[in-house]
């Protein structure tokens, strides 16, 4: 990823939200040619000369200090999720040299750990979303028509990105797809931020720009946000209409998995829907006895 590009781009998006009444300035009226403040007009809140910021969002500097990257986040009124991802881009790591990338894998006691939370469903990924394991519930909830051993194949890893943009069977678990959608794009341009330097992780945004009209226009607004916990709601192609609270949990070692897990609160409609796919995922796993017709020659 073109870090320097990036952050031009989110300043200009930042800047262009914001009218100069929002922040105490005095408009006289003129014509603006751009929608939002001025480079003039942030810079002079920030307390920077315009053309030092000029040279930032153009990439032309990349020694902002601290001190001027607090400024600018208060005079753009960032959240704390935007400020961050106004550091990496400003300031981003160093890029190592890498050896050969290897296959992600689950530690086998962690999928151990996910198999035995068996009324839960829950899903281990890695940053790029690519799914590393899931447990019964897990796969039945946000991917029943794959195969249930896909994630053990590197070369076959569902994607959750991926899949929200690209799978009409996922697009249609979401009645409200345009907000989880945002929701992706949001977390997705957090860990890019972070992450500038991963190339898996440029390919598949390069490939959901080339594929998705819908990611382009969401990609193109810079949206930022870290979403670790919140609701879903979706439209199980089995069990129905469910809402489910969702949390995301890291996991503790140096891999940077992480789990999203599943849950709704008791005798709701949502924890009914859970029990039922339960069920379902029970009878699924459940061999037919010998003198069925199954086995019936």
């Amino acid at each position: 990823m073109d870090t320097p590009t990036e952050l031009g781009e989110f300043l200009r998006t930042r800047r262009a939200r914001l009218l100069p009444e929002d922040v105490g300035l005095v408009s006289y009226g003129a014509r603006r040619r751009v929608p939002g403040l001025r480079r003039e007009e942030l810079a002079q809140l920030a307390g920077v000369s315009a053309a030092y910021y000029t040279r930032l969002e153009q990439g032309q500097s990349s020694n902002a200090s601290e001190a001027v990257l607090d400024a600018l986040a208060r005079a753009l009124r960032l959240s704390d999720d935007e400020h961050a991802h106004l550091r990496n881009l400003a300031r981003p790591s160093r890029a190592k040299r890498r050896p050969p990338e290897r296959p992600e894998c689950v530690r086998p006691a962690t999928k151990q750990l996910i198999a035995a939370m068996d009324g839960v469903p829950v899903l281990v990924m890695d940053r790029r979303s690519d799914v590393l394991a899931w447990n019964a519930m897990g796969h039945a909830l946000v991917a029943g028509h794959l195969d249930p051993n896909a994630p053990d194949r590197p070369a076959d890893r569902p994607n959750l990105q991926r899949m929200l943009f690209l799978d009409p069977h996922t697009r249609e678990l979401y009645p409200d797809w345009e907000e989880e959608a945002r929701r992706a794009v949001s977390s997705l341009r957090l860990v890019a931020g972070r992450h500038a330097d991963d190339r898996r992780l440029a390919e598949l945004i390069g490939e959901l720009l080339m594929k998705s009209a819908d990611f382009a226009t969401l990609w193109s607004r810079h949206p930022v946000r870290n979403c670790i916990s919140g609701v879903k709601s979706l439209h199980h192609p089995v069990v129905g209409a469910m809402e489910l609270d969702f949390e995301t949990l890291r996991v503790a070692d140096e891999s940077g998995h992480w789990m999203l897990l599943f849950s709704a609160g008791p005798s709701s409609p949502g924890e009914a829907g859970l029990r039922l796919l339960r069920e379902v995922v029970g009878r699924e796993r459940t061999p037919a006895p010998l003198n069925s017709p199954v086995h019936a020659g």
